[in-house]
């Protein structure tokens, strides 16, 4: 299976709303909370794993986050999982970032991250005057 950087960001942008400093959540990639349209289970729970495996979330145990009966454990993203989204979190910036990286020829997580981080100094710039 291909990785899916716009299921990627549908994913997170749904566990940000799940966080919690407190509790622990449980899910399935089939469970309605997570679900995204377009998507099957499997490509949710291969794109699940993907993101934990990467770092951005935090399971609230010393585990993996993904279990044996297929559920994911998910508390909170952390720094690196908010530096992303809130990198590609405008649907204009993410439009933007994708089509600078096609041009490219392919990507990286780091790249989309660092390219999306650009087109907001560009943005900022554009808005305040001011270049970072």
């Amino acid at each position: 299976m291909r990785r899916d950087m716009d299921l990627i960001r549908e994913l997170l942008l749904k566990l940000e709303q799940l966080s919690s400093a407190h509790r622990v959540v449980t899910f399935t990639a089939d469970d309605e909370e997570i679900a995204v349209e377009g998507y099957t289970p499997d490509e949710i729970e291969y794109h699940l794993a993907l993101i934990w495996r990467e770092g951005f979330v935090e399971t609230g145990t010393s585990g993996s986050g993904q279990m044996m009966s297929g559920e994911f454990l998910f508390r909170r993203l952390t720094w690196k999982g908010h530096d992303l989204i809130d990198s590609i979190r405008d649907p204009e910036v993410w439009k933007k970032t994708k089509e600078g990286a096609s041009k490219a020829g392919g990507w990286t997580v780091q790249l989309l991250a660092d390219f999306s981080k650009a087109i907001l100094k560009q943005k900022l710039k554009e808005m305040t005057g001011f270049e970072l």
